[in-house]
């Protein structure tokens, strides 16, 4: 079970632990986000709520890819990489060979190859369909960011080795750019500059050649994630010290900075339209933000057309359950999702519900579920209520909301 929204706060909010990288559909309608609580969701954003959570990787999830063919890609710090088909609670295929965490994944222009990045020193091309695979050998140390060029004919890598590779991809060396700092990020705008996010808290620009290189100070703590907006008129800079800077490409400035809480921001990706970036970090949240101004966006209401929760429009306690629906439904007739049912869930046992595979952790347990009992679950949280769970780590802290929570699912799971 998932928190839900805060309208209020125009925040996504669903995942146990940081939040380490997100994605958005080509057509502005879908996010989907990775966290260190192993987790990946997909969420719509017209409804504000959560459509699925996938769950696959032993470790955190540290990047995720929208796909060119409607799938979508997630890799972890289990050094695998896991291609999934919406709405299927497993994965299509599993990518082997990394042999260290995977902390970035680009997809090629015409959507034939997926590559990767990793603290094994290497970079990896996968193509999607048939193919040859690749591994790109050559950083000394942990390579940390990868994306293609404009015209699918490159691809670049930026490593903790000071260096950004650009590889030829029919083969040959790559050209080698030494930069004064490690790199943590890496971007390419359509223009085929390259952008690169380094630990001294400076973004710098690098024409293809390599031999121009502009910088500015984006911020006094390591740069962690990069963004271009779809025109390439502003690089949004996220960093580990909770400040994410937009920067005007043209004059090569600081144009406004968002002002979030404080706390180190993993993630960055710009809207379709270039007007509103979404940024996720170390609390577990989505943001959104006018890409121009840099304030806060607010959230879409709550009861849209097609949201599930629609018949309980204003109920404190359907918004806390908002992101649980990603995972359970509320009736018999609509079936287990990742998580089992809820219909008729007070004075069930706990993993009873005929159908569904629990672990043997939980079968083992004697919980029966009540008001009591579920509040106590969010009390806690599932790691110290039912230790084996499969369950994010959550913990709703104030009782007021886990009253409203317990009374909602009394009413809208009653048989």
């Amino acid at each position: 079970m998932l928190l839900g929204m805060s309208s209020a706060q125009a925040q996504l909010s669903g995942h146990g632990g940081p939040i380490r990288s997100i994605a958005i559909s080509a057509d502005g309608k879908r996010v989907l986000s990775g966290g260190f609580d192993t987790a990946a969701i997909r969420w719509s954003l017209a409804q504000g709520s959560a459509e699925q959570v996938l769950r696959f990787h032993a470790d955190a999830v540290n990047a995720v890819v929208f796909l060119k063919d409607g799938r979508i890609a997630t890799a972890g710090a289990d050094a695998k990489i896991a291609l999934w088909t919406a709405g299927r609670q497993q994965p299509d295929e599993v990518l082997e060979g990394h042999t260290a965490p995977i902390v970035a994944l680009a997809v090629s222009p015409d959507g034939k190859t997926l590559a990767s990045a990793a603290w094994d020193g290497t970079a990896r091309l996968w193509p999607l369909g048939s193919g040859t695979k690749r591994v790109l050998e050559g950083h000394a140390q942990n390579v940390n960011g990868v994306a293609f060029t404009p015209d699918g004919k490159s691809l670049v890598t930026a490593g903790y080795d000071l260096t950004v590779r650009v590889w030829p991809l029919a083969e040959g060396p790559p050209d080698i750019i030494t930069l004064p700092s490690p790199l943590n990020a890496v971007a390419v705008a359509s223009d085929g500059e390259i952008v690169t996010g380094g630990a001294d808290g400076k973004v710098r620009f690098i024409l293809r050649d390599g031999k121009d290189v502009a910088e500015v100070q984006a911020g006094a703590t390591p740069i962690i994630a990069l963004a271009i907006s779809p025109d390439g008129a502003r690089v949004a800079a996220a960093g580990i010290g909770g400040t994410v800077n937009l920067i005007d490409r043209k004059t090569r400035s600081l144009a406004s900075a968002l002002v979030g809480p404080g706390l180190p921001v993993w993630s960055a990706a710009f809207m379709p339209d270039g007007a509103t970036l979404l940024t996720g970090g170390a609390d577990a949240v989505i943001r959104r933000w006018n890409a121009q101004t840099g304030s806060p966006v607010g959230a879409p209401q709550p009861g849209a057309p097609g949201d599930p929760l629609a018949a309980y429009a204003g109920d404190h306690g359907a918004e806390v359950f908002r992101a649980c629906i990603a995972c359970h439904t509320l009736s018999e007739k609509d079936g287990p999702r990742a998580g089992p049912t809820l219909a008729g869930l007070f004075g069930r046992k706990i993993a009873s519900l005929p159908g569904y595979r629990f672990s043997d952790a939980l079968k083992n347990m004697n919980i029966v579920w009540t008001p009591e009992t579920v509040s106590q679950l969010f009390e806690l949280g599932p790691n110290a209520y039912t230790p084996g769970t499969k369950m994010p780590e959550q913990r709703i802290g104030s009782a007021e909301d886990r009253k409203a929570l317990t009374d909602f699912l009394r009413r809208a799971t009653a048989k």
